[in-house]
């Protein structure tokens, strides 16, 4: 796989950033370009993209060609895309713009994807396809589960003001074929952003990655938000840390029901969540901003998949009910 085209389809807080890496390292030897949109995207065409990151105090600043319309770009060797579930039906029109033949879409996301059956090994869910998260089956029928590399990513950031995007830590990205292949595509990605300084990790169980994630996205996004309050806030409050506790178990159920092995217990996903720190989770920072919360990807498809494989949710199901009225109110015109 030759890669000398990169488009970042969603140059948010984790899009930019990888954006900002692989331009300040790669920009002699690949083209950067980055969807964005509104203030975020008029700071990106004035200043560039500024990166700081954590234990730095020289922030990195590149330009890079920015625009909100994908037609404005040729078809590219590579799209990773920085949006979240929730956000990326809407944009499959767009983004099969940018796609030749044998273009690969890495998607960094949390919770359930939208590609999560394709090529599953359990032949009563092969190929299945969620509504919830591909409205109509855009994606499926326009990007196409074929092209998806999964990408499962550690690392906290957030856009600190436009066009600027603040880490919190040296985070790490675990990618992966949903077939569990190890193959040439994969390792010339990785070989790429690795030149970036990038931490990529292959795995050939991507799912139980992405169940092993969700155990944390699950419990601590919508409960930051319900509360207004960070990790270390959450992880202080042991009534708090109860009732996460039990969040974590009904994720890693349904995960193993469905032939995941996450590999993890709750109680040392819950000392993994200790060391965080002061961190805003990503639906704590959407809430914060007044923009619509992740929460089917993270929430919802828990409950959704608890049904298909048989697995009571009950608490999943309450703080699926009491975010998505919080989601409603905050989304409010003013």
């Amino acid at each position: 796989m030759t890669i000398k085209t990169i488009c970042i389809f969603g140059a948010g807080a984790l899009g930019g950033m990888i954006a900002t890496k692989i331009a300040a390292s790669l920009g002699s030897d690949v083209t950067v370009s980055v969807i964005a949109r509104g203030a975020h995207l008029d700071a990106i065409r004035r200043e560039g993209l500024t990166l700081h990151e954590a234990g730095s105090e020289t922030p990195i600043n590149v330009k890079v060609v920015a625009t909100d319309n994908p037609a404005d770009l040729p078809p590219q060797d590579l799209v990773i895309t920085g949006l979240k579930g929730h956000q990326l039906s809407a944009t499959a029109e767009g983004m099969a713009k940018l796609l030749k033949d044998d273009t690969r879409v890495v998607m960094i996301l949390n919770g359930i994807p939208w590609w999560y059956f394709h090529r599953d090994d359990h032949p009563e869910f092969a190929e299945l396809q969620f509504e919830e998260l591909d409205e109509g089956g855009a994606l499926w029928r326009l990007v196409g589960p074929h092209r998806v590399i999964g990408c499962v990513a550690h690392q906290g950031a957030e856009v600190s003001q436009p066009g600027h995007i603040r880490l919190s830590n040296k985070g790490r990205f675990i990618l992966g074929e949903p077939s569990g292949e190890i193959t040439a595509d994969l390792e010339a990605i990785q070989a790429l952003l690795q030149k970036a300084d990038l931490n990529i990790t292959l795995s050939p169980e991507i799912r139980n990655d992405i169940w092993s994630k969700l155990m944390g996205n699950a419990s601590f996004n919508p409960i930051s938000a319900l509360t207004r309050s960070t990790m270390s806030d959450l992880m202080a409050d042991v009534a708090v840390t109860d009732q996460i506790g039990k969040v974590m178990k009904e994720v890693k159920a349904v995960g193993e029901a469905l032939g995941a092995n996450v590999g993890m217990s709750v109680e040392e996903r819950l000392e993994q969540a200790s060391q965080i720190g002061p961190v805003r989770t990503s639906m704590l920072q959407d809430l914060l901003a007044g923009k619509a919360l992740e929460i089917t990807p993270l929430v919802g498809m828990v409950v959704v998949l608890g049904r298909l494989a048989s697995v009571p949710t009950p608490v999943s199901e309450t703080l699926l009910a009491m975010v998505s009225q919080l989601d409603r109110e905050n989304c409010k015109p003013a």
